[in-house]
């Protein structure tokens, strides 16, 4: 059976549209609602777009929803528990621990797919720095930019990178995570941000050497399509070596944390994170200079990934920034849900 006729039920939802002076607009969020729907009814964790491109079915219900905070948090959140469902108290106590033991945050949501590739799984459809499909996430960072949180909205940068290289994919068409050029646009801005404290220019300096190829790889969300599956992609990664030529190790003694999920160890850690040396950690460790301390977990950046931390005991001695990075869709899809995590024990 032909794989688009086999995920029909899930690829082939016509897309809601309005017409207004003779304009047709795409009903881009109800589109992606009734996607994520169907394919909760058909059990399948994947839906197929256009192009060959694969979309978590989770992912587009996380873009299909509005607000996901305060009170609008119980009706949206997956979180088991109702006092889990609300990602800013978490947030704002993680911030204050660190703020108390005289560490920095700096976080760094990773934009879905769907919302930087939108033509990709509603034809037609556009994004642009102006009128966000992501509204919402856009708006909660600027709740979070309010309180006082240094965040990086990597979706303008994003957008604007996509328009200038078109040809150059931010995104693997068959995985949930970012490629090679995401990687090396967030380590970027990421970069451009440890650079400016005050304790960067006392950390001792290493050299890296990169080299940037092409590579095939089997995205994640292959595994869940239907047969026959689609073969292994390409994408262009930065590996990364140390002074010696050999990988670069996460440093545990780094005065930077990198915190999160698997957008941290993607093409990092090798087996089904598909590659080696070429992640966030190494790209990030060849323009600061250091390799960063990475604490990150194979599934929610959310709380397990602070709780990983929490049970290092050892109050982040030495640390002065923590770069908290993971997808936008743990705001709302995680079933373990934002609980507040002590992390920073007061002094006997």
């Amino acid at each position: 059976m032909n794989r688009t006729r086999a995920f029909s039920a899930i690829a082939a939802l016509s897309v809601a549209t309005t017409v207004f002076g003779g304009v047709r607009m795409l009903d881009f969020k109800g589109d992606l609602a009734a996607k994520a729907d169907a394919a909760a009814k058909a059990n399948a964790s994947v839906v197929v777009g256009n192009d060959g491109w694969l979309f978590f079915a989770s992912e587009l219900r996380h873009v299909s929803l509005g607000q996901f905070w305060g009170e609008s948090a119980k009706a949206v959140s997956k979180a088991s528990s109702p006092t889990r469902v609300d990602p800013l108290p978490a947030i704002l106590d993680f911030s204050e621990q660190l703020k108390k033991a005289g560490i920095d945050l700096l976080i760094v949501p990773v934009p879905a797919k769907a919302t930087i590739y939108p033509e990709k799984i509603v034809a037609g459809t556009e994004n642009s720095e102006t009128a966000r499909l992501d509204a919402a996430d856009a708006e909660f960072l600027g709740v979070l930019k309010q309180s006082g949180l240094n965040v990086i909205d990597l979706a303008p940068a994003f957008l604007k990178y996509r328009k200038d290289h078109p040809d150059q994919l931010l995104y693997s068409k068959e995985d949930t995570h970012w490629s090679g050029y995401g990687i090396g646009l967030a380590s970027d801005l990421i970069a451009e941000q440890v650079r400016k404290e005050a304790w960067f220019v006392g950390v001792p300096q290493s050299k890296f050497t990169t080299a940037t190829a092409p590579a095939k790889v089997t995205g994640d969300l292959v595994q869940f399509a239907a047969d026959p599956k689609p073969g292994p992609e390409e994408v262009v990664l930065t590996s990364v070596k140390d002074e010696k030529g050999g990988a670069v190790q996460a440093w545990r003694q780094s005065p930077l944390v990198l915190l999160g999920d698997s957008h941290n160890l993607v093409y990092s850690m090798g087996g089904e994170m598909l590659a080696t040396s070429s992640g966030l950690p190494e790209n990030l460790a060849a323009k600061i200079g250091f390799a960063p301390d990475t604490v990150a977990v194979m599934g929610s950046g959310a709380t397990p990934a602070r709780i990983n931390l929490a049970r290092r005991a050892d109050n982040l001695a030495g640390k002065k920034m923590v770069v908290w990075c993971f997808t936008v869709r743990e705001f709302t899809e995680s079933t373990q849900g934002w609980g507040k995590v002590p992390l920073i024990k007061p002094a006997q």
